[in-house]
């Protein structure tokens, strides 16, 4: 019997929070791998936000960044 995958609007709801909580991390770890100073106010930003494509511009931004502001500035 093929195994299934439980499926529903509350499974997937709780699989993207996991999947923003990740991207976060991602983007707080090139950070401080870089030695880019992150306050408490970023940290915040960074972590309560949902918007996944915003989330991937953000984190190729934090790959080159200067500085914090850059990664948050829009073209």
């Amino acid at each position: 019997m093929p195994i299934s995958l439980y499926t529903s609007f509350i499974a997937e709801e709780i699989r993207e929070e996991g999947r923003a909580e990740g991207r976060a991390r991602d983007i707080l770890l090139v950070l401080e791998a870089r030695g880019i100073m992150v306050s408490d106010d970023v940290r915040e930003r960074i972590g309560s936000c949902r918007d996944s494509a915003l989330m991937k511009s953000w984190f190729e931004r934090a790959v080159t960044a200067s500085s914090v502001e850059e990664i948050f500035e829009t073209t």
